[in-house]
């Protein structure tokens, strides 16, 4: 897929329209398109806090097999929006990597995302199958 192709898709991938948006991401996936490395992309350059959001959420189900998905997750954690944060502690206790604890930790004293990194701790130090800021 041209450059153009891949960039019309990407517009859909906006947080705005839900049909829109995993349609747009079966496309690239069809076409083998590195999800991942182009969410990263993405996410560096989105304005709106939604489009960060969208790029974290899209990289949750290669958490634990993409490097960059990971890293989206690292990054993200530092993001000025509660959600796009909420998104980025999913991630990463997704990866089932227990070195996310260190980033984690750093939202501790956050007020507004302290929930949500105990949450994603708590499932990376007993390799729980899911999250959940609530409990």
């Amino acid at each position: 897929m041209d450059n153009e192709g891949v960039h019309e898709h990407l517009a859909y991938l906006d947080g705005r329209s839900s049909e829109d948006m995993h349609e747009a991401i079966a496309q690239l996936e069809a076409l083998g398109v590195d999800i991942p490395g182009l969410m990263m992309k993405k996410y560096k350059i989105s304005r709106r806090w939604a489009d960060r959001a969208s790029c974290v959420s899209h990289c949750i189900k290669y958490a634990g097999t993409h490097e960059d998905a990971y890293q989206i997750g690292i990054v993200a954690l530092q993001d000025k929006s509660r959600a796009v944060r909420h998104k980025a502690c999913l991630l990463l206790s997704a990866t089932q990597k227990k070195e996310a604890i260190e980033h984690l930790e750093k939202l501790l004293p956050d007020k507004t995302s302290r929930n949500d990194a105990i949450a994603a701790i708590d499932v990376l130090l007993n390799l729980k199958q899911t999250y959940s800021a609530e409990s």
